[in-house]
C-alpha cells in the first residue's frame, strides 16, 4: 500500500528532482513551501525555501554521481569525497543534507537518506526525524516498488495513531488527534524552544486538516476505538483507558519507544523485561506523559546531533 498521493499539482517539484540522479527509492516535498499554514500569508508560500528528502539505496554511488552533476551544492566537504559524505550522513538522523540550493528559480533544501536507514526509522522510531516528518503531509514525488518501504511508511502512521491515543484523554476531536500526532516529532526538539515557533503545529494542522484526513482515513476507517464518519468529516473516539487497554497499546509502540520508556521506569540495576515494565505503566495514571517523555527522548538526542551536523554540511 502506497501512501495516498496528494492532488495538488507536483509539477514544479518533479522538475526539481530532474537535476539529481534518478536513482531514487523515494522522494517527496514538505513544509510550508508546500503546504500552507497558518500564521503566513496566502503568497508566502511561493517564496519559501522548497524541502525535500531523497531516500536511495546506494548512499556512496548516489553522493558520487550528484558530485559530477551538482557539485556545487555541498559544502567544504566535498573535497572528502562521497564515501566520507556518506559516512557524516550516518551520524545523528541519518541524513545528509544540502541547503541554500538555487534551482528553478527558487531555493531548496534536499536531505539524503538510505532506504535502510528509513525503514529503520519508520519501524522501530530510531530517531523520528524522518519518520516524523512522514506522519504530516507530505508531496510524495516518486516511490518505487519496495514492498518493505511501503509497508513501513504505512507502519509509521499506525504507530503515531496509537501514540496519540495513549497521550489523549478518554474523548477528543478529529483535529485534537492531528494536533498530536503532528506534535509528536516537535517533543523535546530544543529548537522549538529556541528559534522555531512554538505555535508551530497549530499552524501545520489547522489550514491542512482535509490533508490529515486523507493521509489517517484508513486506518481510522479500521480502528474499533474510532467511529469515524468521514462524509461529516467528524471522528467519535472512545478511547479504552482500562489498565488492558492501555497495555495492548504499549505492546504496539515502535521498539525505540518501547526502550525509551521502560528506561524510564526501570530503575538502574533491576533489568526487568519490558512486557513487565509496560504493565506497571499500563496501571500508572501517567501512562500518556510517560509516553510523551519517552518520545521527547527520541527527539532531543537526534536533533541535537542532526543540528550539529548541519554546521558542517551547510559550510
Amino acid at each position: 500500500m502506497a501512501l495516498p498521493a496528494l492532488s495538488s499539482s507536483g509539477v514544479k517539484f518533479r522538475r526539481v528532482l530532474a537535476h539529481f540522479p534518478q536513482e531514487l527509492s523515494l522522494a517527496f516535498a514538505y513544509g510550508s513551501g508546500v503546504f500552507r499554514q497558518a500564521g503566513a500569508s496566502a503568497g508566502h508560500g511561493e517564496n519559501n525555501m522548497l524541502d525535500f528528502v531523497f531516500a536511495v539505496d546506494d548512499s556512496v554511488t548516489w553522493h558520487m554521481m550528484n558530485l559530477l552533476k551538482n557539485r556545487s551544492h555541498y559544502s567544504f566537504l566535498k573535497v572528502f569525497g562521497p564515501k566520507q559524505i556518506s559516512s557524516i550522513q550516518s551520524y545523528g538522523a541519518g541524513i545528509y543534507y544540502n541547503t541554500l540550493v538555487p534551482c528553478n528559480g527558487r531555493m531548496i533544501k534536499y536531505g539524503v537518506i538510505s532506504t535502510d536507514t528509513l525503514i529503520d526509522d519508520l519501524l522501530h522510531w530510531k530517531t523520528l526525524y524522518v519518520a516524523g516528518r512522514l506522519q504530516k503531509p507530505v508531496k510524495i514525488l516518486t516511490q518505487n516498488e519496495n514492498s518493505r518501504l511501503q509497508a513501513a511508511l504505512v507502519s509509521n502512521l499506525k504507530s503515531a495513531v496509537t501514540a496519540a491515543f495513549l497521550m489523549l484523554p478518554e474523548s477528543f476531536s478529529e483535529e485534537d488527534l492531528y494536533m498530536q500526532i503532528a506534535g509528536l516529532s516537535y517533543s523535546g526538539d530544543f529548537r522549538m524552544v529556541i528559534g522555531e515557533d512554538r505555535s508551530k503545529v497549530q499552524n501545520i494542522v489547522k489550514p491542512n486538516v482535509p490533508h490529515f484526513q486523507k493521509l489517517y482515513s484508513n486506518i481510522l476507517q479500521d480502528c474499533p476505538q474510532v467511529v469515524y464518519k468521514h462524509h461529516l468529516g467528524r471522528l467519535e473516539a472512545s478511547i479504552d483507558k482500562s489498565p488492558e487497554g492501555q497495555f495492548t497499546q504499549l505492546m504496539a509502540l515502535p521498539r525505540t519507544l518501547q526502550q525509551k520508556i521502560t528506561s524510564l521506569v526501570d530503575p538502574p540495576g533491576k533489568n526487568r523485561d519490558v512486557e513487565e515494565i509496560l504493565l506497571q505503566v499500563a496501571h500508572d495514571p501517567d501512562c500518556g506523559f510517560v509516553v510523551h517523555q519517552g518520545i521527547s527522548g527520541i527527539v532531543r538526542s537526534s536533533s541535537i546531533v542532526q543540528s550539529a551536523k548541519t554546521i558542517l554540511t551547510a559550510g
